[in-house]
C-alpha cells in the first residue's frame, strides 16, 4: 500500500482517513488548545482481507492526516 491509497477527506473540523475498501478508518480533529491532532472513531480490529495490520494503517493515516492538517494551517 502506498500513501496514495489513503482517502483523506475534510469535513468541517475533522480529517477523515480511510482505505477505499477495507474496514479501516480514523477521524482526526484538532482541539483549540492542542498543538496536535487527536483521533476518534478508530477502527478496532485487523481486516483479514488486507495485507496490512490496523497498526500499520494507523501509522500511515496519521502521516496523511498531519499532512492535510498542515495544508489547512491547523498545525505547523
Amino acid at each position: 500500500m502506498s500513501r496514495s491509497d489513503l482517502h483523506v477527506e475534510v469535513r468541517g473540523g475533522e480529517i477523515i482517513v480511510t482505505l477505499p475498501f477495507p474496514r479501516y478508518g480514523v477521524t482526526y480533529y484538532k482541539p483549540a488548545n492542542s498543538p496536535q491532532l487527536l483521533a476518534r472513531h478508530i477502527s478496532e480490529e485487523d481486516d483479514p482481507n488486507v495485507s496490512m495490520t490496523l497498526s500499520e494503517f494507523l501509522a500511515k493515516s496519521l502521516a496523511g492526516g498531519e499532512r492535510k492538517a498542515r495544508e489547512l494551517g491547523w498545525i505547523v
